[in-house]
């Protein structure tokens, strides 16, 4: 299922009628800097749900940054806890679940994901990708060269997994409400 963001006439009833049939949580996966988070919380305040970002989850069950973690122990060991920390927020039933880029890499967290959750695959061009994540220099990933390169390396390497998730939509450089609408659209037609 793949959906553009725009404008769509989905009104406050129709998406209350949409998240009464949302029966479990949904995941977003994708690249850094598409915008799950952003998109996550928009979407969860359109649903009426709760938002958690797993990353931000990891972070403070492990009393450390994402940049700490993979600095101390190195990303085999994050993504260890990533899943374990994914399986507890989809276990508390969540609303809107943000994961990191590479959570859906992991076949155990994708296999947990696609069994438990809705996975939502927020897709985005390369360019704009680099422009969001140059915002923050926060991304582990990125710290060791040219961004537009790994970014680009990253997006072919992972697109086989992400291209998993039954719903995609792509992320323009538009308003991220446009994006949420377009996503809850996409589970509407998908559910």
């Amino acid at each position: 299922m793949s959906a553009e963001p725009a404008s769509t006439d989905h009104n406050a009833a129709a998406i209350t009628a949409i998240a009464a049939r949302i029966t479990r949580p949904v995941v977003l996966v994708g690249l850094m800097g598409v915008g799950k988070s952003t998109v996550g919380r928009k979407i969860a305040r359109m649903l009426a749900r709760d938002f958690v970002d797993a990353d931000d989850a990891i972070a403070e069950a492990a009393h450390l940054s994402i940049p700490e973690i993979f600095a101390q122990f190195g990303e085999p060991y994050f993504r260890d806890g990533e899943r374990r920390v994914i399986a507890r927020l989809i276990e508390e039933g969540h609303g809107i679940i943000a994961t990191g880029g590479g959570a859906f890499i992991d076949p155990s967290t994708r296999s947990l994901i696609l069994e438990k959750g809705i996975a939502v695959w927020i897709d985005c061009d390369v360019d704009t990708l680099v422009e969001r994540t140059a915002r923050r220099n926060t991304r582990p990933l990125l710290q060791g060269g040219d961004p537009h390169e790994i970014l680009t390396r990253l997006a072919a390497e992972r697109a086989p997994f992400y291209r998993q998730a039954p719903i995609r939509v792509v992320s323009e450089n538009g308003p991220h409400a446009d994006t949420a609408r377009a996503i809850i659209k996409a589970i509407d037609q998908w559910l």
